[in-house]
């Protein structure tokens, strides 16, 4: 493991954007060692000061639909209006090795080389919703770092999207024209959470296809509940391969980002994305210590048999091994 640096050298070099800081900070995020969670801790605290300037865009959909050469486009057209981009593209697993399958840096080479972007793909080690565990946190230490624009791509598994919604300010879901009946992708319940939806793909002898799913989407969407944040939901089409209709979606998001930032429904939905990422932390710290428990470790292997034979239920095993945890952690 490469040695650690004193938090005061992590958090200097952040503040002063130092790309090489930046992503060893991030990796000590993403540790599970307890002295790497100590240092995170420390560092997050240095630097919170410092965050929350910049616009949160998180970026879905379905394998296949374009997004990592969405993100270079509309990447590429953010530095060119002067702002600075970090793309958080959250990759799938491995099952065997946990590390990234798709490496979506290589998928951006021209982004990767601009000066004014930050790529950082992690793995989502198997976490639900096509999130990384330590997004938010990679987030905010690249707001300190002076990026202004954070894109969070996620797999787009469809589990639990709400968790892409719930550290973000805009929701951006990619759609395909032509891949079926559009109007079926108006059933899932993902379509109550986006603020917008770009038919991509808008490529030469693909416009009538794409046009058509864009009419279809708009008039779908009037069947909606308005939106917490009061603005419309818009419908656009865009070529990530061409770099068609980015200037049309960054206004979209600039529109809506000073729409909600007036009426105070930004700053009150991010109120509300620290209440459950205070919420998510405790979830996942009890799982962490229960798993690391050495009673456990040491029982559970038997009811995991129990349960592969039919001898329990698996509620009624987890309730055992659940209060067998809280006893012995009583005792400890």
């Amino acid at each position: 493991m490469r040695q650690r640096l004193p938090v005061e050298t992590y958090t200097k070099g952040v503040l002063a954007g130092d790309r090489a800081t930046l992503s060893r900070a991030i990796t000590v995020m993403e540790s599970s060692l307890p002295d790497d969670r100590a240092l995170a801790g420390q560092i997050l605290q240095n630097i919170l000061p410092h965050t929350g300037k910049s616009i949160r865009i998180g970026i879905t959909g379905v394998p296949g639909v374009g997004k990592s050469t969405f993100i270079e486009a509309f990447g590429v057209y953010l530095t060119s209006l002067g702002k600075r981009v970090a793309v958080l593209a959250v990759d799938p697993s491995s099952k065997q090795s946990g590390g990234s399958i798709l490496g979506d840096k290589t998928r951006m080479e021209k982004l990767a080389r601009d000066p004014n972007a930050y790529i950082r793909p992690s793995p989502t080690n198997l976490s639900l919703g096509g999130v990384a565990r330590h997004t938010r946190e990679a987030i905010l230490l690249c707001e300190a770092a002076g990026y202004d624009m954070i894109l969070v791509e996620t797999v787009g598994v469809g589990q639990s999207e709400t968790l892409v919604k719930g550290m973000t300010d805009f929701f951006l879901l990619l759609m395909l024209a032509g891949a079926g009946d559009e109007l079926q992708g108006i059933k899932k319940g993902i379509m109550e959470m986006v603020d917008a939806v770009a038919v991509n793909k808008a490529d030469s002898g693909n416009e009538l296809a794409v046009a058509k799913a864009v009419s279809e989407y708009r008039q779908a969407l009037h069947l909606f509940p308005e939106p917490p944040s009061k603005v419309p939901v818009q419908v656009v089409a865009c070529s990530a391969l061409e770099g068609i209709g980015m200037e049309a979606i960054w206004k979209l998001i600039s529109d809506y980002y000073a729409q909600t930032s007036e009426h105070g429904f930004l700053q009150q939905n991010r109120q509300f994305q620290r209440v459950d990422w205070l919420r998510e932390q405790i979830r996942q710290l009890l799982e962490d210590r229960f798993y690391e428990n050495e009673w456990v470790k040491k029982h559970i292997a038997a009811m995991d048999e129990a349960v592969r034979s039919g001898e329990k239920v698996p509620g009624e095993a987890a309730a055992d091994l659940i209060n067998a945890f809280l006893l012995n952690s009583a005792k400890s």
